[in-house]
């Protein structure tokens, strides 16, 4: 089991007085930019573009500036930008300047652990990463439950980064559930693999299914509501979260969960393993990083293109008519 950190652990005090700029004022950024704030963070200033994100800033309350000049203010820089802009943002208006001893603090651990973003020595580099949407940051924080947090320490320039981790972790909120202590690598592979792995296993196994029950003649409507459209798995994964993935099946019926653990020891799952063991390794060695890379330098033609090929799968040209069947017959 690895490290977790919770209230007992941080001080908000070793960064109330700190200048914090946000660089990202989207549904992360506002939510831990408000948190910080009613913890009691003093100096929350927003680094954007003239966007809608800049008005959103300002209309909360906080100063607002270009990236450069928040970057030239800070002690403490979140970096909330999509990985894919971030290194070009942070090379061209970021890098030049922070001050010696300033703070950054990521919120993925993609551009370190690949090398697209290298920090100077002479900087502290963090990680204080929700485990959360920006809108769930807000709301736990609000009902006093908090939400869990990914922290790390990769670079100790001032010998106070540990401290100052924890203390945003506790600002923000989520060391009332814990910061669990991690590595940027730890985050990127987690991170990855759930995109690359363990989703798109999720996703074959509905487009399979939805495939033969249609060969079978069942119903459009009948077939999407039992799958996923009543929400019903969203209930179930709300469940596993709170009980557990096997614990929570004496909510459902014991036909239920006669079927369902009786089936599981069923699934001969070599080739699923395989394909996990073949995404972490391409993940690990680099390998999707770089084609990764090579998609967005073709001006992401293969992007648009498995884009448009899952709009014409049978299940995403049936989803529409059935939302409009499911709703009283209005456009969906």
């Amino acid at each position: 089991m690895g490290k977790v950190y919770y209230d007992k652990d941080g001080d908000i005090n070793v960064v109330r007085d700190k200048v914090v700029a946000i660089i990202g004022y989207g549904n992360q950024g506002r939510s831990q930019a408000l948190n910080m704030r009613d913890s009691g963070v003093q100096n929350i200033i927003v680094g954007s573009i003239h966007d809608a994100s800049w008005n959103t800033a300002n209309e909360d309350g906080f100063h607002t500036y270009s990236i450069a000049e928040a970057a030239k203010k800070a002690d403490i820089l979140f970096l909330l930008l999509p990985d894919e802009v971030a290194p070009e943002i942070y090379e061209r208006d970021i890098a030049p300047n922070l001050h010696p001893g300033a703070a950054l603090n990521f919120a993925s651990g993609y551009n370190i652990t690949y090398g697209f973003i290298k920090p100077a020595a002479d900087l502290d580099v963090i990680m204080v990463a929700p485990r959360m949407i920006g809108k769930g940051v807000r709301e736990t924080y609000e009902n006093g439950t908090g939400f869990p947090t990914f922290l790390v320490v990769n670079q100790d320039a001032t010998g106070h980064a540990k401290e100052i981790a924890l203390g945003l972790a506790k600002a923000l909120g989520s060391t009332k559930a814990g910061a669990i202590e991690v590595t940027f690598n730890d985050e990127t592979y987690l991170d990855l693999m759930s995109e690359q792995a363990i989703w798109p296993l999720i996703m074959n196994v509905f487009v399979t299914a939805f495939d033969f029950y249609q060969e079978k003649g069942l119903p459009a409507e009948a077939v999407l509501t039992e799958m996923y459209m009543s929400k019903e798995p969203m209930v179930m994964m709300e469940k596993m979260a709170d009980m557990g993935l096997f614990k929570q099946l004496p909510l459902h019926s014991r036909t239920s969960q006669y079927g369902q653990m009786s089936r599981f020891k069923m699934v001969d799952n070599t080739s699923m393993r395989a394909f996990i063991e073949e995404q972490y390794d391409r993940i690990v060695d680099g390998s999707f990083a770089k084609e990764w890379e090579d998609v967005k330098a073709d001006g992401m033609k293969e992007f648009d293109e498995l884009r448009a090929e899952t709009e014409k799968l049978p299940i995403s040209v049936v989803e529409a008519e059935v939302r409009r069947n499911l709703s009283g017959g209005k456009d969906a």
